[in-house]
């Protein structure tokens, strides 16, 4: 699959060649890694600290809270490694700073190690200094101990001038159990399918931002469809995994819909059908992922109005049940108020809803048995949703800074205070 990439200096995204000859400048990159985003990992590069001149922490920083980011560029040790795991980072990717003693000490599935190599040969220093190692040296040495492994050809980096296949075999036979991720000179659609099939994936930069090469196309280029219009199936869920219903895809309808960040599908009858146009019940479109065969997809989305069913319901197969369910229910207390209701009441008075938690919470506390504690768990549950509907958020918000914080290395002790890690 691809991993679109975003270089950064001085806060902007750039493409250089080869390293060294800025030919883009790109602008805010918070748009682009919002688009990125939504076909998968992005790769973030931060030049400025590569380079010894600067950082752009803040900036990626932000990234990663609007995009999922493998986050390289003057990572030099496991303190600065683990800081950024702490700070959202999906994978960290170290170069120099990739050698066993620093490894060992990161969780292996979210560490990537980079070899640049030049025909063949590791460089290192900017890629201006040979090693005398070759790329498949240097994977050998650290087999294990990374996730993956990203492989760029310098001499084709930026150039949009393809890459060695011939190379490709023996770098995904070394890489064994971890993903080989390769860059440098990859332009089509056809080389990234290629990739894929052999078991690598592409990181692209410079032919996204020059439009040689569409997105949509990117993404879709490793799949199969059985049917002869190509269409893929396409389960869509919501923004907390639960199952909307089943549709089809196209690669225009992929391309409107990464393009426009909105739930567009197939219609045989409409062509392009951009949920919720007339309804209302539109779609904000979260990511696209491809199922383990290639050969379907599924689409993350934030819905919105009644639901995605015709008939009203929230999905194609009935009503929501449990905690979207209960969400719904009391965002209808609040839109339309019910005379006496006990949720109208807990969304109008803030002192009555504040008791309400605060009385829940400790009879949970004090539950035993576990029928009891789940009765107890069940009404705090309940006046949590009330909670979240008054601030505006909702349990998919909850979700989403539990994986957040989830994302932390460092762990923090039971005496220490809030805030300070997850334990």
């Amino acid at each position: 699959m691809i991993i679109p990439s975003i270089d950064l200096m001085d806060g902007l995204a750039v493409q250089l060649v080869q390293g060294r000859r800025k030919v883009l400048e790109a602008g805010d990159p918070r748009p682009i890694a919002e688009r990125f985003g939504r076909v998968g990992e992005v790769a973030v590069v931060d030049l400025d600290a590569a380079l010894g001149r600067g950082s752009n922490t803040a900036v990626i920083e932000e990234l990663c809270r609007l995009a999922p980011c493998r986050v390289g560029g003057g990572i030099r040790d496991r303190d600065a490694a683990l800081a950024w795991l702490d700070r959202g980072a999906a994978k960290v990717v170290l170069g120099t700073a990739a050698v066993p003693e620093v490894l060992e000490a990161l969780p292996r599935d979210r560490v990537v190690a980079a070899l640049d190599a030049w025909e063949g040969e590791v460089v290192v220093k900017g890629w201006t200094e040979r090693t005398g190692r070759t790329v498949l040296d240097g994977m050998r040495e650290l087999c294990g101990l990374a996730g993956g492994f990203l492989v760029t050809f310098v001499e084709g980096e930026g150039r949009e001038g393809g890459f060695p296949r011939e190379r490709i075999a023996p770098l995904v036979e070394a890489a064994s159990t971890s993903r080989l991720t390769i860059a440098g000179g990859i332009t089509t659609a056809e080389e990234i399918a290629w990739l894929d099939r052999v078991g690598a994936d592409a990181q692209v930069g410079m032919a996204l931002y020059r439009g040689n090469l569409d997105l949509a196309e990117a993404f879709t280029a490793p799949l199969g469809s059985e049917r002869p219009d190509g269409l893929w199936p396409t389960i869509v869920t919501d923004d907390r995994g639960g199952a909307l219903g089943l549709v089809w895809s196209s690669l225009a309808s992929v391309r409107t819909a990464i393009d426009e960040g909105r739930g567009v599908y197939h219609s045989r009858s409409r062509g392009l059908w951009r949920k919720g146009a007339t309804s209302g019940s539109t779609q904000a479109l979260l990511h696209i992922a491809p199922d383990c065969d290639r050969d379907a997809l599924r689409f993350t989305v934030a819905q919105a109005g009644d639901g995605f069913c015709h008939t009203g319901d929230w999905t194609c197969f009935g009503p929501a049940r449990g905690l979207r369910g209960l969400e719904l229910t009391v965002k209808g207390r609040r839109a339309e108020p019910v005379a006496g209701s006990l949720t109208g009441r807990a969304l109008a008075d803030d002192s009555f809803l504040r008791g309400k938690l605060v009385e829940e919470a400790g009879e949970l506390g004090h539950a035993e048995g576990a029928d009891r504690v789940v009765e107890e768990a069940a009404d705090l549950v309940y006046f949590l949703t009330v909670a979240l509907e008054r601030a505006g958020a909702g349990m998919a918000e909850v979700e989403r800074e539990l994986d957040r914080r989830g994302m932390k290395v460092s762990r923090r002790r039971a005496s220490e205070p809030k805030g300070a890690g997850r334990g």
